[in-house]
């Protein structure tokens, strides 16, 4: 496996926890808040990681970045959140170099998704590494390889029919409700919560379901308030979620709450209620489940919803599949190119050294020496010599990393980029 940073220390690795392994209660043990993910960035400064991205969702969390070791990544991680190593270890996944990248670039295009075709965590990607760059915390690696991923990204939606409709938790979530609620036009909705995924929500129930019975809750009244005015919805203040929980049909909990924000306790319900919670960690106790009359759906629920859409995405995964190894290989020709350019420079300076002491022996041996002559055949033949050993570093199955001290070893040369 090569080694994708210049350093003989270092390695590029992603660690974390996804849908994959992890179910709903898991995941949200790891979870990081705003304040938890750059707690991460700060304590990677601290301890001397240079290069790192922080993503969590509600269906991962995933740290990409340098390190000697992967448990300095997966420290941090268990440091900022409620998992412990132990936990990690069951269910979690640690790729390095090569294998890092692709998943980073499977991530980012929507084929490692819960929900195939879910584009949503490409801008979870952006916004981590700008905060990571704004800590200086991106190296030139990480902001190429993360342009790259949204690339993909670009190309997957406009040349294949990946992400063809609407296909995201928000999505799901609507479409449940389709499916499962008669007459959803003229049901009462609350919506708890209106972060990104409870904005999309409120614009899916708004264009499909065609009901303008939607009432939004918010901590942030304002924030709500924003939403409402777009789509002419009302607003209630946080104070009344207890009043509103019950005339609801179908409550939405979409918050970003490390605990629960529905219980039991709270519930004073007088007719059937459908709840789903679209948040990590799961923001709707267990208990309310023992309710009568209540039903409650989680994320992981929503993700095993199959249509006739999701499954023609399906097809698709081939032709996105193409369009991530084009790119992906730019990309390691590129970190190739980064690594070996030093060696190649200093082979370039020695070959020179060599031709200066050999030109010097024979001014000296041939009376009528051409000077201008042997430095031009010198030159081409050294231009020669160096061309030919950069295109077996560039070649696919070179192991550039034993070629480059294979070179240097051979003619005594010292890469000073190292």
């Amino acid at each position: 496996m090569e080694n994708h940073n210049g350093s003989r220390h270092q390695y590029f690795y992603a660690v974390g926890i996804s849908y994959r392994k992890a179910d709903a209660a898991m995941r949200g043990k790891f979870s990081l808040s705003t304040e938890g993910r750059h707690n991460v960035l700060l304590q990677a400064q601290r301890e001397g990681i240079e290069s790192l991205v922080v993503v969590s969702t509600c269906n991962r969390t995933e740290i990409y970045g340098f390190a000697q070791h992967p448990f300095q990544l997966i420290k941090l991680l268990t440091d900022n959140s409620q998992g412990t190593v132990e936990e990690f270890q069951r269910v979690a996944f640690v790729y390095k170099n090569n294998e890092a990248i692709n998943h980073v670039f499977r991530v980012g295009t929507g084929l490692d998704s819960q929900i195939l075709g879910d584009f949503e965590i490409i801008s979870q990607i952006k916004s981590g590494f700008t905060e990571s760059k704004g800590l200086g915390l991106a190296n030139a690696f990480l902001e190429r390889l993360v342009n790259c991923v949204i690339q993909a990204s670009k190309r997957i939606k406009n040349e294949t029919g990946l992400s063809s409709g609407a296909t995201s938790v928000s999505f799901a979530s609507v479409q449940y409700i389709m499916n499962n609620v008669p007459d959803v036009q003229n049901k009462n909705i609350l919506l708890f919560g209106t972060g990104k995924i409870g904005r999309n929500t409120c614009e899916n129930l708004v264009k499909h379901t065609k009901n303008d019975h939607i009432t939004l809750i918010n901590r942030t009244k304002d924030k709500a308030e924003k939403i409402a005015g777009k789509f002419n919805l009302l607003v209630k203040d946080y104070d009344v979620l207890p009043l509103e929980i019950p005339k609801a049909d179908v409550l939405i909990v979409a918050t970003g709450a490390q605990t629960p924000t529905i219980d039991r306790d709270i519930m004073m319900l007088k007719k059937p209620l459908l709840i789903l919670d679209l948040s990590i960690p799961k923001n709707v106790d267990d208990d309310v489940k023992q309710l009568e009359g209540v039903t409650v759906v989680h994320l992981d629920d929503l993700s095993k919803i199959t249509d006739d859409t999701l499954e023609s995405r399906k097809k698709h995964i081939p032709a996105a599949e193409a369009i991530i190894a084009e790119i992906e290989e730019d990309f390691i020709q590129w970190i190739n190119a980064r690594k070996f350019a030093p060696t190649i420079n200093a082979l370039k300076e020695k070959l020179n050294t060599i031709k200066e002491t050999e030109l010097n022996f024979q001014r000296k041996k041939i009376s009528n020496f051409d000077e201008e002559q042997a430095e031009i055949i010198s030159q081409r033949i050294i231009h020669k010599i160096t061309t030919h050993f950069a295109n077996h570093l560039k070649e696919r199955d070179t192991l550039v990393d034993e070629s480059i001290e294979w070179i240097e070893k051979v003619f005594r040369i010292e890469n000073t980029a190292k």
